[in-house]
């Protein structure tokens, strides 16, 4: 038989047509097909659509053109008209002078009353032939491929805030899942992580498909930093160097998809970031997501990345350039996609934070049907103050306030690397280090004269035992955690409200974005 290849609905059209002498591809109802280059198309069952003209099985053949100077072309499958018919013997049949009986019966299996079978083979015409002469239109027909990926897609994505990268991603991961079991998860954007609480950089494996917002379903990742912050701006070496040691924990025998999440900082210093994270990590795709006619930043292109400055790399010099010219040595490449979205979302980050902490300790309430359990109702464990060490990610707190600043507050489970040894009284680390972490607790009481610390945390007990620091960071606990306590009369504990914020340095400096300035708005 003459040589032949079979491609399912499934997989991509990536067969070049002049290697073969024909290529059968199976298609479902309404499944489109888009293509570049050039064919003869023949409707070998059902029927399919290009271009508003039908084709039904048993017509003659038609030329297709799809040139790199125009859209490309798109085959849509039809299915059948209104009659009985025995599918999978009348395909058989069909398909006996095209496969072999091996590639036939491992189509006809696929077959459905409304599947379609297409048939492609090459095309050449003088007017083809005659293009391709030119040196400028040699690849009018036969696009070059981009590169080949040796193991799975690494894909990076990027994009202002609000913009849609989330549900982008999720969308993907799902679409992943359909064709795979497991999809690595390499979370990059501290403000609105998708598996975890705000403030972690972790990596997962993601084998469920996502039908929600990610508080609906925040799992424990295979590997987790807890930074701390849901900004990087203050220590961009330590979030830089946290990504590049998860990655080095995945397995890179490891032949699964990986999709890595990004912050939506993309100007400055964050537009730096991106540009380091395409050169440390292998991408095969980086797909830039933007909003509006303006653009938010530059297009992160091979080309332009030989050429950008980033926060720890540096593009080569012209020298440099010119000795790997002459060596031969391709520049880094990838596949770079722009998404543009129709509109932006409202989206606002706090809210989401916020309903990601309270997905996260919701993993404290029974799995039986009943009332809810307050916090201050749950049974802590009780933690020796000498067996775990405590520090602070964000800035420099005093020994003696330590306890005042991480009573009541959302810790991070963390295991360093050295050993805990305390001379009787706590720990207190000097200088906070990223480390990995387990996942996160309540610190909801101290007990100075036993030495005892009570946490709260969903963590299971054989995990807890390799815990050996707890760290504070700027994610704070959601305030109603704290003000809707059933159960208490009068004043809550952890709550007060003899408070002044008008002292220098007694609260943090938020600002609202959203307010008009009362210039603006007439007021005088």
């Amino acid at each position: 038989r003459c040589q032949t290849s079979v491609l399912e609905s499934h997989c991509p059209l990536d067969v070049q047509l002049k290697q073969l002498l024909y290529l059968s591809i199976l298609l479902t109802f309404l499944q489109t097909l888009c293509f570049r280059g050039k064919c003869i198309v023949t409707c070998l069952y059902g029927r399919v659509e290009v271009m508003g003209f039908t084709i039904d099985e048993g017509q003659k053949s038609y030329p297709l053109f799809s040139p790199a100077s125009h859209c490309p072309l798109t085959l849509r499958a039809l299915g059948h008209t209104d009659y009985v018919r025995d599918d999978r013997t009348e395909a058989s049949n069909i398909l006996e002078d095209y496969l072999s009986a091996a590639s036939r019966k491992k189509l006809v299996k696929k077959v459905t009353p409304t599947s379609s079978i297409i048939l492609l083979e090459p095309l050449e015409t003088p007017l083809t032939h005659f293009l391709s002469s030119f040196t400028h239109l040699s690849e009018l027909f036969s696009p070059p491929v981009v590169r080949d990926i040796d193991g799975c897609a690494v894909i990076l994505v990027c994009g202002v805030k609000n913009v849609g990268k989330s549900t982008f991603i999720r969308i993907l991961i799902n679409t992943l899942l359909n064709h795979t079991s497991n999809v690595d998860y390499l979370e990059g954007d501290l403000g609105q992580t998708e598996f975890t609480p705000p403030g972690c950089l972790s990596l997962s494996t993601v084998k469920e498909p996502l039908l929600g917002p990610p508080f609906t379903h925040q799992v424990t990742p295979d590997h987790m930093i807890y930074y701390g912050q849901s900004s990087c701006e203050t220590d961009l070496d330590g979030y830089l160097e946290s990504l590049k040691s998860l990655w080095r924990r995945r397995p890179q025998s490891r032949e699964i998809p990986v999709i890595i999440n990004t912050m939506g900082w993309v100007k400055g210093l964050g537009f730096q970031l991106l540009v380091d994270l395409i050169r440390f990590l292998p991408v095969t795709h980086v797909v830039q997501l933007s909003h509006g006619v303006s653009t938010q930043c530059s297009s992160l292109t091979p080309d332009f990345l030989r050429m950008a400055q980033g926060y720890q790399t540096h593009p080569p010099s012209q020298t440099a350039l010119d000795e790997l010219t002459e060596r031969h040595c391709p520049p880094k490449t990838y596949t770079h996609l722009n998404v543009q979205s129709e509109f932006r979302g409202v989206a606002r980050q706090g809210t989401q934070r916020e309903l990601s902490l309270l997905g996260y300790l919701s993993q404290l309430q029974s799995d039986d049907p009943g009332p809810i359990r307050p916090l201050h109702t749950l049974t802590p464990y009780q933690v020796p103050s000498t067996a775990v060490a405590l520090g602070v990610i964000h800035c420099e707190v005093a020994p003696s306030h330590m306890f005042y600043a991480i009573n009541a507050s959302l810790v991070g489970l963390c295991c360093l690397a050295e050993k805990v040894t305390s001379k009787g009284g706590p720990v207190i680390l000097s200088q906070a280090t990223l480390c990995p972490c387990v996942g996160f607790g309540v610190l909801r009481g101290i007990d100075t004269a036993r030495g005892l610390y009570f946490l709260l945390t969903p963590v299971d007990p054989s995990v807890l035992r390799n815990v050996n620091c707890l760290l504070l960071g700027t994610i704070s606990l959601p305030s109603c955690i704290l003000t809707e306590q059933p159960g208490f009369e009068g004043e809550m504990p952890y709550v007060t409200a003899d408070y002044s914020f008008d002292l220098t340095g007694a609260g943090k400096i938020r600002v609202f974005k959203g307010l008009m300035r009362p210039s603006l708005m007439g007021v005088k």
